[in-house]
């Protein structure tokens, strides 16, 4: 079993644009034990009024990693440099690769702005291997019919597997390292557990309801890191909870980044400022 190592909580909230009121539990800014993750910003759920405003954040670049955005509640539009777009709503996610560099916007889609409504989503940064940052950008636009569901026994929940796999079913999402990530639903009362990799880095993220993880309290909006060694976590719901399970093999490689950039040395962030102001990672047509 994978013993806690520390519990994430009180993290406060502030805004990214003028559309994602977020609290980020974790950063690469902390050190390697989150490895191969970077970041991960929770937004909401947050209630926003009817509005002709364009809410969300302008253009802007990234390069060296993986964006990762999970939709629960809401509308987002999308639209970046390698000429994806497209509009995702609840139970989607958005996997965009940034890798040798993109430049893209994000905003409340139209009909949401003008009807308002709650938002609730998870943006995960995922880094990529040295060699795999230099790969052409990618778009993974995915559509929640298209996640498997795996039943937990005794009618405990379910787990919809987004990446990786869970009980032989395997989520759609391709990654460039072994990662899974599991939307987790669990009943009042209903217990998990849960096979994952040893080795990884192992990540519980409390969205909804409160858990007893290996004998642990984990609340709503806490982050829960657990040792690399052992391969189960056992979770117990307490009330009704959603959850977010993350594992990811680790790297291993130098982390130096700044702003949307993250790549291996000081020099390598100079390069990817400088190819931004030249233009060469592409416009917004």
């Amino acid at each position: 079993m994978k013993k806690i190592q520390r519990v994430i909580r009180d993290v406060p909230q502030h805004w990214v644009g003028d559309g994602f009121p977020v609290r980020s539990l974790f950063s690469y800014s902390q050190g390697s034990d989150f490895d191969p993750f970077l970041l991960l910003d929770y937004a909401g759920p947050h209630e926003f009024a009817p509005d002709e405003a364009k809410r969300g954040v302008g253009e802007h670049p990234h390069r060296g990693f993986e964006t990762v955005t999970i939709l629960y509640e809401g509308e987002l539009e999308h639209r970046d440099s390698s000429g994806s777009h497209g509009t995702i709503g609840p139970g989607d996610v958005q996997w965009m690769t940034a890798a040798s560099g993109i430049v893209h916007e994000e905003f409340h889609s139209r009909a949401f702005a003008k009807e308002g409504g709650t938002l609730e989503m998870v943006q995960l940064w995922v880094n990529l291997t040295a060699s795999d940052k230099t790969a052409a950008p990618r778009y993974q636009d995915l559509r929640a019919e298209q996640f498997p569901r795996v039943k937990l026994p005794e009618n405990a929940g379910s787990v919809r597997v987004i990446a990786g796999e869970l009980d032989e079913e395997m989520g759609p999402a391709k990654t460039f390292s072994p990662i899974n990530v599991w939307d987790v639903s669990l009943c009042r009362g209903g217990k998990a557990s849960l096979d994952v990799p040893d080795g990884h880095t192992c990540l519980v993220i409390v969205q909804k309801g409160a858990v007893d993880l290996n004998g642990q309290s984990v609340r709503s909006v806490e982050l829960a890191l657990l040792e690399r060694d052992g391969e189960t976590i056992a979770i117990n719901a307490n009330e009704g909870a959603r959850l977010l399970v993350l594992t990811g093999q680790p790297l291993g490689e130098p982390v130096v980044g700044q702003g949307p950039f993250v790549m291996n040395t000081r020099e390598e962030i100079r390069e990817a400022i400088a190819d931004y102001q030249a233009g060469k990672m592409g416009q917004l047509s």
